[in-house]
Order: C-alpha cells, then sequence, then structure tokens
C-alpha cells in the first residue's frame, strides 16, 4: 500500500524539523513555497491551516500540492498541512520564520 504523501517541501527543500529553521527563512512579503506529493491515486484534499484551524488555502489535487504564502509582519508562524484522500489523512506541522529585513553581509 502506497503513502498519502512522498514528500513535504518548503522552499524546494525536503522539510525536517530537526534541521536547522535559517534554510527556511524569508523575509517580510517574501514567499514561502509549501510543496507536498501526493503518492496516492486520484484526487486528495489538502488544506494549509493556521495555529487558530482558519483554512489559509484549500485545493483538490492529484500529483503535487503547491501554494505559495507571504506574511507581511515578523515572528515565527506555525502552519498545519493536511492532506484527506483513499480513506486516510495525513497532516504535518511547519515552522516558518519570517525575518523583519534580509541577512546584510
Amino acid at each position: 500500500m502506497k503513502k498519502l504523501v512522498k514528500l513535504v517541501k518548503v522552499n524546494n527543500l525536503q522539510y525536517n524539523a530537526n534541521r536547522d529553521p535559517e534554510v527556511y527563512r524569508r523575509s517580510v512579503n517574501e514567499n514561502f513555497r509549501i510543496q507536498a506529493l501526493i503518492e496516492a491515486a486520484g484526487t486528495v484534499k489538502c488544506k494549509l491551516l493556521d495555529t487558530t484551524g482558519k483554512v489559509l488555502n484549500e485545493q483538490s489535487v492529484s500529483g503535487t500540492y503547491t501554494h505559495e504564502i507571504a506574511f507581511a509582519t515578523p515572528g515565527v508562524r506555525v502552519v498545519t498541512l493536511v492532506v484527506d484522500g483513499n480513506g486516510e489523512t495525513f497532516s504535518q506541522d511547519l515552522r516558518l520564520d519570517v525575518l523583519e529585513h534580509a541577512w546584510i553581509g
């Protein structure tokens, strides 16, 4: 049996919660690219939720889910990627760090 989601990527890098978050950081109003490579057959429903449960994005996809999101203020955001399909549910929290300005140097 195949897994529902093969791989989750943030900013074109495989997401790993143990990796230094600096590699995923973006400046204010700069897009984060969130992708999920769907391995299940058919169409699945993908949702991106904030910490309050508000839906930031919702799509029905087959193949790859892609969404770009930017934030207007600096800080740490945690969003949850939820994928439902074929009677299964996949969920993963993603930490998104937003810097006030780009590093100089």
